[in-house]
């Protein structure tokens, strides 16, 4: 029987990190949960890894037998409105189900609350499991990762009222967008007003493109400072379906991920309690959200990627062309080359921005018990800039191989492809939006940019350089850091906005590439067996991809000027 976690020694391959034990320990307090009589929780680390595993079988499993078997049907129904109210397609309530007999719910709430407490690195290895079998099913299961700002934000009576019943399986949506509001989300002008009579807020107001619109549990960002126009007036609230006032009003026709519902939702009057204090939704806690978000979008970038991988290769194994198996033709086995090393490095990239992530949780939380020492204050500042500065390029690079590996496994299939009983083209359809929702690839240049300007990513790269093994990929890749180091400083000394503007994003993709090149050689060497010859084959191909792409825009950057950009302005 097929499983999407044991038919990738990849994935587990990472639970192997170095750094996984110092994180585990943090995560689960010394195991302390164990010592309180909780059953399931792990006694020690290699017990928590074992625990881990579970999880994540089981987590394959469903997506293998269930997800994936149901996501044509999904594709072609999707959900529907009825009176003011979504309506899953039948096997999405089908996967809903399945996915709470499983117990994958709450899987990074405290145990106390009946979470599993799994560590973000976890939680990505299973989001990706979920996105390989139904992209759109990925969006709906895995949005219950909001209760993370619930939980880090919300109050101790917030916490009791609403994470248990996300750990039992009640879905979540981040409520943000609004007809004008997209990207500017300091624009959002849906009303909160506090009820003095009834002691509680009030919402009114239309909220558009919301993923899983119609959930149980909703954080909304609405202005609660009349008078204002700004970030700076704007409050996160909590939405209680159950309290009633939210209708959707429009289902989105869309391209691809046809079972996650986009809907178009009328706020009248809606009863809503604030999510811990005014005026720092958009400056504090949306960010905390979207953040996870993004993470997430990686997660579910780098699942279709390893989908459209095996649909590819599967087909050129397959199919034969002039009395032989196209996989042996040159232009078919270099795409699939470039797929699976787009793919390996990209998951690298993941996980050790999900390790980030997690280290500087695990410190926040345990400051709210007791007072962080020196050291690890300084650790938990190291490891929050880590997790802010790989965020951006974790999601960025991710969603855009997702894009072109869905191309590329359609290429392979060539006519096929573009005909809807194969499952490239909806693979294809449901790639194209990662990169636009949860913040585009430009806005991920944005994020990105000042720790290329400031030398943080420049700094990663020669500590990453120094701690590989010698070799001739590490003798390939110093020179284009030096390469790369040149091209910042040009567009720094440029000292021209629109074009230091203009030239971000390639500087971003140098970025990305070289650092997730030094992270597959990093696997190369510390795998053995068949993994250690599929990531050293990954590791040379991504590493001439990288050479190839890196000598040319820097060969770009440093032959551009202020004069060149009057050809490029639009009218």
């Amino acid at each position: 029987m097929a499983n999407y976690y044991t038919d990738h020694p990849e994935i587990a391959f990472h639970l192997s990190h170095p750094e996984m034990k110092h994180l585990v320990d943090l995560r689960e307090k010394n195991y302390e949960d164990a010592q309180k009589g909780i059953d399931y929780a792990p006694v020690d680390y290699e017990d928590a890894i074992e625990n881990y595993r579970r999880v994540l079988e089981i987590t394959g499993d469903v997506a293998a037998n269930t997800l994936a078997v149901n996501a044509e049907s999904v594709d072609l129904e999707g959900p529907h409105l009825e009176g003011g109210r979504m309506v899953y397609a039948s096997k999405t309530v089908e996967n809903l189900e399945q996915t709470r007999k499983a117990g994958l719910y709450g899987v990074s709430m405290p145990r106390r609350y009946g979470g599993l407490n799994l560590p973000n690195v976890v939680f990505s290895m299973a989001s990706e499991l979920v996105a390989a079998a139904d992209a759109g099913f990925q969006n709906i299961w895995s949005l219950q990762s909001c209760i993370d700002t619930l939980y880090e934000f919300g109050s101790e009576e917030q916490r009791q009222k609403y994470i248990p019943r996300i750990c039992a399986g009640e879905t979540m949506s981040m409520d943000l967008t609004e007809p004008d509001a997209g990207s500017d989300l300091q624009r959002v002008m849906l009303k909160a007003s506090f009820d003095e009579k009834e002691n509680c807020w009030r919402l009114n107001g239309v909220k558009r493109f919301i993923t899983n619109g119609d959930s149980d549990i909703h954080l909304v960002l609405a202005r609660s400072e009349e008078g204002t126009k700004d970030g700076r007036g704007l409050s996160m609230f909590i939405y209680d379906k159950r309290n009633g006032g939210v209708d959707v009003r429009h289902i989105e026709h869309k391209l691809g991920i046809h079972g996650s519902p986009t809907c178009e939702l009328t706020y009248k009057n809606a009863r809503a309690e604030l999510c811990g204090d005014r005026k720092l939704g958009l400056i504090k806690y949306v960010m905390a959200l979207m953040n996870g978000a993004r993470l997430g979008i990686a997660a579910q970038s780098v699942g279709l990627s390893q989908e459209a991988y095996n649909e590819g290769l599967a087909y050129a194994r397959e199919r034969a062309q002039f009395g032989e198996k196209i996989i042996h033709f040159p232009a078919v086995y270099d795409m699939l080359s470039r797929m699976r090393a787009k793919l390996d490095a990209g998951r690298s990239l993941l996980y050790q921005t999900a390790r980030y992530v997690d280290l500087y949780k695990c410190l926040e939380d345990i400051q709210r018990d007791r007072k962080l020492t020196p050291e690890e204050r300084n650790e938990m500042k190291m490891y929050n800039r880590l997790a802010d500065a790989f965020t951006p390029i974790a999601k960025g690079m991710n969603s855009e191989y997702a894009n072109q590996n869905a191309y590329d496994a359609i290429s392979i299939h060539g006519g096929s492809g573009f005909i809807m009983e194969y499952k490239s083209q909806r693979l294809y359809r449901d790639a194209r939006i990662f990169s636009i929702y949860e913040g585009t690839t430009q806005l991920q240049v944005v994020a990105a940019i000042r720790y290329i300007t400031n030398g943080t990513y420049l700094g990663i790269m020669r500590d990453m350089l120094e701690k590989t093994p010698d070799g001739a990929l590490k003798n390939r890749v110093a020179p284009l850091i030096d390469l790369y180091e040149k091209a910042v400083n040009y567009v720094k000394d440029a000292n021209n906005q629109e074009l230091h503007d203009f030239l971000a994003r390639r500087l971003y993709d140098m970025t990305c590439e070289i650092i997730m090149s030094l992270l597959i050689m990093d696997d190369a060497s510390r795998a053995e067996g068949d993994l250690k010859a599929r990531f050293t084959d990954s590791a040379n191909v991504y590493v001439r991809m990288t050479e190839e792409d890196v000598c040319a825009k820097s060969y770009y950057i440093m032959h551009f000027n202020e004069a060149d950009l009057a050809s490029f302005r639009a009218e």
